[in-house]
């Protein structure tokens, strides 16, 4: 089958899955604004649905029976609880920039086999994703869940480094459990403290640099507004924008002192002991799941394929979440975690051996 037809039938399945997900997060929100939004591009997503449907039979394909996952909507409505209308509009956002993409690269792909109405309507369809990718960025800002990066990366780190230090340790304390189990405990703790520590000071040295130069600009701004027009159209034309429109811009902006600020300084309302807590929590939660076997079980060896286990489903849990928003393969998301954070555990526990071979550790 062609490929242009086969990705029309994935965009004709993923719209309508969209339609439908949309329609359920309606039913279930109280939020009336939000409420509102999701039906309205409910309707949306079902009008594409409809496009790329027509589009298929256009071009003698077969449209293919859409579907819906009930794990999808369940996964979805049960994020919508635990995280907050926030936290779920930062991941939908991530899932419509993904479809973003994948439109322009089919547009720009197979632009010469497309009719002048077809070409207008896919853009259309464009068009809508990013008014959709718009408003999950509001309402991510609203409710100020620009953490939802720390959340995923603090818990994903703590699975796959603390899986690796209890699993290398397994293999120099095979007849002592609770040692193992105190000792990922303490790597843990350390390892949350590093991660939100440096979070801390990542988002706050951020926001420090972005304070110096809007200081500076303000300066500019006195001492010489030539100069930062001058700056500003530099800046434009760095940034792709014609010499010509550049320069243009700047003269129209030459006396708007808050717009060119926001054009050359980008703006960010991450609170720094937010993002820290976010990180170091959830590094936390991560480290739970392998070092609690240890604490259980009558030997290391024992406890080691629960540790396994329960990072593994941690692992798989967090790729899923990752994928049933984002637009990214479950199946190819979930083997790429799994197999990263279970190879890092598997050469951590041969590094192990290695150590317990040549000091004879465990017969200390």
């Amino acid at each position: 089958m062609d490929d242009m037809i086969k990705l029309a039938q994935e965009f004709y399945k993923d719209e309508y899955a969209d339609s439908v997900l949309y329609a359920h997060l309606a039913k279930s929100e109280d939020d009336e604004e939000i409420k509102e939004e999701f039906l309205r591009l409910s309707n949306i997503e079902s009008k594409h649905a409809k496009f790329w449907h027509d589009f298929i039979k256009r071009h003698e394909g077969e449209a293919p029976k859409p579907s819906v996952k009930r794990l999808t909507i369940f996964s979805v409505k049960l994020l919508r609880k635990i995280l907050g209308p926030g936290s779920l509009a930062s991941l939908l956002e991530m899932g419509e920039n993904s479809a973003i993409q994948k439109y322009f690269k089919y547009l720009t792909t197979y632009a010469n086999r497309f009719s002048e109405d077809e070409m207008k309507e896919i853009k259309e369809v464009i068009l809508d994703e990013l008014e959709h990718e718009r408003f999950f960025y509001e309402s991510k800002q609203r409710f100020h869940t620009e953490n939802i990066r720390d959340l995923v990366l603090g818990m994903n780190d703590g699975l796959v480094e603390i899986l690796g230090a209890v699993t290398g340790l397994s293999a120099v304390y095979p007849n002592n459990p609770q040692l193992v189990g105190i000792s990922g405990l303490i790597v843990g703790v350390a390892g949350a403290l590093s991660m939100a520590i440096g979070t801390f000071i990542s988002v706050r040295s951020q926001r420090q640099v972005n304070e110096a130069i809007k200081d500076r600009m303000e300066v500019l701004f006195r001492v010489s507004p030539g100069r930062a027009k001058e700056e500003l159209m530099n800046k434009l034309i760095e940034g792709g924008m014609p010499e010509d429109i550049a320069r243009e811009v700047s003269e129209q902006l030459a006396d708007n002192s808050d717009a060119i600020m926001k054009l050359l300084i980008p703006e960010s309302d991450e609170n720094e002991i937010r993002a820290a807590l976010y990180t170091g929590s959830f590094y936390l939660l991560g480290v739970a799941f392998p070092v609690t076997p240890y604490f259980l079980a009558s030997s290391s060896l024992i406890a080691l394929p629960f540790s396994v286990l329960l990072a593994g489903s941690a692992l798989a849990i967090v790729a899923t979440l990752i994928s049933l928003l984002s637009g990214i393969s479950i199946r190819k998301k979930v083997v790429e975690m799994v197999t990263t954070g279970l190879g890092a555990a598997f050469l951590s526990y041969l590094f192990g051996r290695l150590m317990e071979a040549l000091f004879h550790v465990s017969t200390l």
